[in-house]
C-alpha cells in the first residue's frame, strides 16, 4: 500500500512542526531553567509528547479561542494574540502535570511569541516551497 505524495507532505509538515515546537520548548527549559522545566528522562521523549500536545491543541482549540477573542485582540491591535499561546502553554502545564512546570507569565510569553514566529517562519520558508514542489 502507497501513502500518496500530498499526504506524505502533510505529514511530514506536521513533523517539521512538532520537532519544532518542542526544541523551542527544550532549548528554552536550559536558558531559563527556574521557569520552565521539563522532565529530561528519557532523552526528550518528554518534549516531543507536550510539542505533540501543543500542535494538537493548536489545530483543535486555537481557532475556537481565536474567534471568541477577536474583538480583544482587535482592540488591543494583536497584542492579546500572543495570550493565547500562553493559554495553550498553561494548558498542556495543566496536562502534563509531574513532567512540565511553567510559572510567571512573561517567559511564557516570550516562548509564545517564538512559537508564532517559528510557526511564520516555517510556514513560508519550508512549508509554501515544499507544497509548491509537491503539486
Amino acid at each position: 500500500m502507497k501513502i500518496p505524495r500530498i499526504k506524505m507532505i502533510r505529514l511530514l509538515e506536521k513533523a517539521i512542526y512538532i520537532v519544532g515546537y518542542a526544541l523551542i520548548l527544550i532549548i528554552m527549559s536550559v536558558i531559563f531553567n527556574d521557569t520552565i522545566q521539563i522532565d529530561n528522562s528519557y532523552l526528550g521523549i518528554w518534549g516531543l509528547l507536550i510539542s505533540l500536545v501543543i500542535y494538537i491543541l493548536n489545530k483543535t482549540i486555537k481557532p475556537i479561542i481565536v474567534k471568541l477573542t477577536l474583538p480583544i485582540t482587535g482592540l488591543t491591535l494583536g497584542i492579546f494574540y500572543p495570550c493565547i499561546n500562553v493559554f495553550i502553554l498553561k494548558l498542556v502545564d495543566f496536562i502534563f502535570v509531574n513532567h512540565l512546570t511553567i510559572k510567571g507569565l512573561v517567559i511564557p510569553f516570550f516562548i509564545a511569541i517564538l512559537i508564532s514566529l517559528m510557526n511564520i517562519l516555517m510556514d513560508e520558508m519550508l512549508i509554501k516551497p515544499i507544497l509548491k514542489k509537491g503539486k
